[in-house]
């Protein structure tokens, strides 16, 4: 049995949609940051809509690399060989979503400076606690992955069809 191409859809899905959450919840919601807030304050309307147009290309990113690992799960989902398992799905998204934070948090918080977890208070504890979040991610989505093959719900479509 091959999970890879289920691991693969999940992470790329856990990407995308820690993507939305941070763009959603930091950028929108909360208003702490916009994508170069850190470089062009959003106080003047001109800054204000740069950074929207630069939250919007984020934006269209994460949907794309969203929309790409639906196509992938449903590839995966039709294949004989890949195991169905839930808690190798959840644990894919976990990793992802955990990935994106931590690659995120280091390109752009740290190595860009472009911005910050809270603007306000520019690099600050908030920012090592993003980082933070995405190690935990992963090491819990890989504890998940691992035990995906011993659940009760890994099964592969035939077996599926069968039980129907």
């Amino acid at each position: 049995m091959n999970s890879k191409p289920l691991i693969a859809a999940g992470t790329l899905m856990g990407i995308g949609m820690g993507g939305f959450v941070d763009g959603i919840l930091f950028h929108q919601i909360f208003q702490l940051h916009n994508m170069l807030s850190a470089k062009l304050p959003p106080d003047t309307l001109v800054n204000a809509k740069t950074n929207m147009v630069w939250d919007g290309l984020f934006h269209a990113l994460t949907w794309v690399a969203t929309a790409i690992s639906i196509g992938m799960l449903w590839n995966a989902v039709k294949r004989k060989d890949v195991p169905l398992s839930g808690n190798t799905f959840f644990g894919s998204l976990v990793l992802g979503w955990g990935i994106f934070n931590l690659v995120e948090g280091i390109i752009d918080h740290h190595i860009l400076g472009i911005h910050h977890v809270v603007e306000l208070q520019g690099l600050s504890l908030y920012d090592y606690l993003f980082l933070t979040s995405g190690v935990l991610f992963i090491l819990i989505g890989w504890a998940f992955i691992r035990t995906g093959s011993k659940d009760g719900a890994s099964t592969n479509v035939s077996q599926r069809y069968k039980q129907v």
